[in-house]
């Protein structure tokens, strides 16, 4: 609140920053987000009993955004609903990154903004997983209401978790975790300090002992090397040339901290990096141990991507700990600079993506209403950023149904279907395969159309064809299925 009361112009001048990127182009290019679109579209239709076999399931978590979408698309309609929340995301984002550093590193992180704009637009926004992206933010604000320990922050606090807890369990289980960690070190006396990290980082390694040991899991610990997945990642996205970007990131990030380190006293503000150090090296144990892609059951969902999205955790304690150092103006400048070339080559990908979204709506706006599709898009084999292919679900809003969609198979979701609904498969493998291009066609299948990349010195150029019993939908296309 201080903040907001001396420096007003210069909140409301980075908020006005922040949302840029939303506002570019004519939709926000993010993976996973236009099937969050395209399924609150389909809980307006269930809401009117126009969408047989379909329902809505009550569920306590992994809802916050998809309820906030629907209802903000109720009044303003989905291409402005999608503007508004996505915004109020990345706002919730932004911010509860800076006050949580504030909090640890005891002042604003100034210096610091090009870095933590840069994170908010990071691999778990392409990736459309807005609620664990939600949830991330709040629980950032909720440590930053507690770090100090102050009269009249817990209740606040509460909210924020709780909040974050409707959006996702991780950033809930996060600041859970955090907050008992850093009570528990403030009571143990001296060196018995050593052992809390052990005591941390030991829960994982039991699970990666136990999981492979487990015959009723389906575990994939990923191809990535462990020591990638420090955060910078994150800013890997669209090809090569980000992940160049983030190991330039790294290197000057590192420099700022031999800098610092090489001036003692003078190097670092009042915030001392012993802590947020501590807490970044037993995140990252823990990334190196989890397994990337987790299924509890045969018949049960994937839980997909599980370390790429807890990176964004170590590369927030990362900042806290750059945060401790005593601002230089060389540190805003390099910071300023690689957000420079980060936001220019977003531009450029997302604007690629845009292009392809209006080509899908071309093609999908003479369908009758009600077909049914499978979009089979790919990505490049180089992009880190893989679902691309919903971008098709959006264009199919008020138009058809995308009938390989995932949400309400997964069962995690609030829309769920029942068996034979005439909109949606109700086999969570069928969907993979489906989007994976690999499901062949029964006889039994209703009438499907596929959606595919069809020229090849443009692959933003989409065509449509009927699919037949026994066709495989990735027998035709630019791109091969994975």
């Amino acid at each position: 609140m201080r903040l907001l009361r001396n420096k007003t112009w210069l909140v409301f001048g980075c908020s006005v920053l922040a949302v840029v990127p939303c506002l570019w182009h004519r939709h926000i290019e993010a993976g996973d987000l236009g099937s969050h679109v395209y399924n609150a579209w389909l809980a307006q239709l269930i809401a009117h009993g126009q969408a047989p076999g379909l329902y809505l399931a009550r569920q306590g978590t992994n809802v916050l955004f998809d309820v906030s979408l629907v209802h903000m698309a109720n009044l303003f309609g989905f291409a402005a609903a999608e503007k508004i929340v996505v915004c109020g995301c990345v706002l919730i984002f932004f911010w509860g990154v800076f006050a949580f550093v504030s909090a640890v590193t005891g002042r604003a992180p100034w210096s610091l903004t090009p870095g933590i704009a840069m994170l908010a637009y990071g691999y778990s926004f392409n990736m459309g997983f807005m609620n664990y992206y939600l949830s991330i933010g709040l629980a950032c604000f909720s440590m930053a209401l507690v770090w100090q320990g102050r009269e009249g922050n817990y209740f606040a606090a509460l909210v924020a978790a709780l909040l974050a807890l409707q959006a996702h369990p991780l950033g809930f289980a996060w600041f859970v975790g955090t907050i008992a960690y850093c009570s528990i070190r403030r009571v143990v006396p001296g060196m018995w300090k050593l052992l809390l990290p052990l005591g941390a980082v030991s829960p994982f390694v039991a699970l990666r002992w136990c999981l492979p040991r487990r015959a009723d899991m389906l575990v994939d610990w990923g191809d990535i090397p462990f020591y990638l997945s420090n955060g910078a990642d994150q800013l890997a996205l669209y090809g090569q040339r980000y992940a160049t970007l983030a190991g330039a990131a790294v290197a000057f990030g590192i420099a700022c901290l031999v800098a610092g380190l090489a001036q003692r006293e003078d190097g670092f503000s009042s915030g001392s990096p012993v802590l947020p150090g501590e807490l970044y090296l037993i995140t990252f144990c823990a990334t190196a141990l989890l397994p990337e892609n987790l299924r509890v059951s045969m018949y049960a969902a994937w839980i997909g991507l599980l370390v790429s999205r807890l990176t964004v955790i170590s590369a927030i304690l990362g900042l806290c700990v750059l945060g401790c150092l005593k601002p230089r103006a060389w540190h805003l400048a390099g910071f300023a600079g690689l957000a420079a070339v980060f936001f220019s080559f977003l531009y450029q990908d997302t604007a690629a993506l845009n292009r392809m979204e209006s080509n899908a709506e071309a093609v999908l706006s003479a369908l009758p209403y009600g077909t049914r599709v499978i979009p089979t898009i790919f990505a490049d084999a180089d992009w880190r950023v893989e679902f691309i292919g919903h971008a098709a679900d959006r264009a199919c809003i008020g138009r058809c149904f995308t009938y390989s969609n995932y949400e309400p198979s997964s069962r995690q979701f609030r829309v769920r279907v029942s068996k034979g609904s005439p909109i949606v498969t109700d086999s969570s493998d069928d969907s993979e395969d489906m989007q994976g291009g690999s499901y062949e066609i029964q006889e039994g299948d209703p009438p499907l159309k596929q959606l595919y990349q069809c020229d090849r010195s443009d692959w933003t150029k989409l065509c449509l064809r009927d699919l037949a019993a026994g066709d495989p939908p990735g027998q035709v296309g630019l791109r091969s299925a994975p």
